[in-house]
């Protein structure tokens, strides 16, 4: 009989950082880390948010601890990176949108969106990344970005300069870390209901129009996520660095 090589999706005894853990798609990621083995640190503005999720995992016997930081505070969140010893996985999951034409677009805007969105990813990255390479010790980190780091959209041109953004950050990191075992890849989604999109959705419009661009005909939800930040953080997708899963349910297909 031929050995079959079954993908290894465990996490056990990985430790993982995940931003914006507090609620939506970043707090489902630290949920399933948990589960599937990992030590996982949620970080957020809101110690409130993240202690109350820590905590349930806790109580069900998982490994989870918390980081109240805020990530655009570059000197800051280094020195709490510092601090810990290497991560395994970091999940790149802050980030905010403000929808509006571009011809509305202030500085404030701006600097708003891409200072969370892209600065502050790319500086979190280089403070864990820095950690992995002092500990000699490779890892995977996940950059959550976009169906609109792909295409255009009405009303994005900022959201979607962040996201393409990230993809190329992603990319040419790839090429730098890959001679320490250090993966890099993007998580792209399509709208997925949270607290910070549910507001979009009350305009029936508004709802009707990204409806008939997603070919599977719903919108996402958290745990439609989960399964790709898994597969990212695991030895399955060890061969797997600079590349994006794409979860927009068909939406850039045409």
């Amino acid at each position: 009989m031929t050995a079959v090589n079954f993908p290894n999706f465990r996490l056990d005894g990985r430790r993982a950082l995940v931003t914006g853990a507090g609620r939506g798609i970043g707090k489902a990621i630290a949920e399933a880390y948990a589960a599937a083995g990992v030590a996982v640190t949620l970080c957020a503005r809101t110690g409130d948010e993240i202690s109350a999720v820590a905590n349930a995992l806790r109580s069900e016997g998982l490994k989870a601890d918390v980081l109240v930081a805020d990530v655009t505070d570059i000197d800051a969140f280094e020195a709490h990176v510092a601090g810990r010893p290497a991560f395994d996985i970091l999940v790149n999951n802050a980030g905010t949108n403000r929808p509006k034409p571009q011809l509305e677009v202030t500085a404030e805007d701006y600097d708003a969106v891409m200072n969370l969105n892209m600065r502050a990813a790319y500086f979190a990255t280089q403070a864990v990344t820095r950690r992995m390479i002092a500990e000699e010790r490779s890892g995977s980190v996940i950059n959550m970005s976009s169906q609109m780091g792909h295409v255009g959209a009405a009303n994005r041109t900022l959201y979607c300069a962040s996201k393409w953004a990230i993809e190329g950050f992603t990319k040419a990191l790839a090429v730098e870390l890959g001679p320490h075992g250090i993966r890099i890849n993007t998580i792209c989604p399509t709208f997925i209901e949270t607290p910070m999109t549910k507001p979009y959705f009350e305009d029936e419009t508004f709802r009707a129009s990204v409806l008939s661009k997603i070919k599977l005909g719903r919108l996402g939800q958290v745990g439609d996520v989960t399964g790709a930040a898994i597969f990212l953080a695991s030895d399955a997708s060890s061969l797997m660095t600079g590349s994006a899963v794409m979860l927009d349910g068909g939406w850039t297909a045409d």
